[in-house]
């Protein structure tokens, strides 16, 4: 069976503002801050990588962690990433930061994570080839 293909196209809007519209035909405008001919009014493209990231392994650790029936009040992931001097500016070290509220499953939850890291999230697993990953998870009530 042959391999899905998935196509994304990006319309050059004005200035440095761009939309891109996914397989599943939602959209996102993105824009460069001014230093670069934008007007700073969108994500940047860098950005929405980080923001991809966070996304991708949130998703997976909800999905987890429903599966294993552990009651969540709620999860939030900080990205923190360190670009390189030189273009083009890719990552060259990223810390995901999970911050659990309202979990009373340490143990399933960092098995979640580990999942996610190791098995599920596609974004993380493709900027791990190019940028060394950390992750911290932190418990609060």
């Amino acid at each position: 069976m042959p391999t899905e293909i998935k196509t994304a196209n990006i319309k050059w809007v004005e200035k440095m503002k761009f939309v891109g519209t996914g397989p599943s035909g939602k959209s996102i405008v993105m824009d460069t801050p001014e230093l670069s001919g934008g007007d700073g009014s969108a994500v940047t493209p860098g950005e929405l990588v980080l923001i991809g990231l966070g996304g991708c392994t949130a998703v997976d650790v909800v999905s987890i962690l429903n599966k294993m029936r552990v009651p969540l009040r709620d999860l939030k992931v900080d990205i923190e990433a360190e670009p390189v001097d030189t273009h083009p500016k890719t990552y060259k070290r990223i810390k995901i930061i999970y911050k659990f509220y309202g979990c009373n499953d340490h143990n399933k939850a960092k098995k979640a994570v580990g999942l996610s890291k190791e098995k599920y999230c596609s974004v993380s697993v493709m900027l791990s080839k190019s940028a060394e990953m950390r992750h911290e998870i932190v418990f609060e009530d």
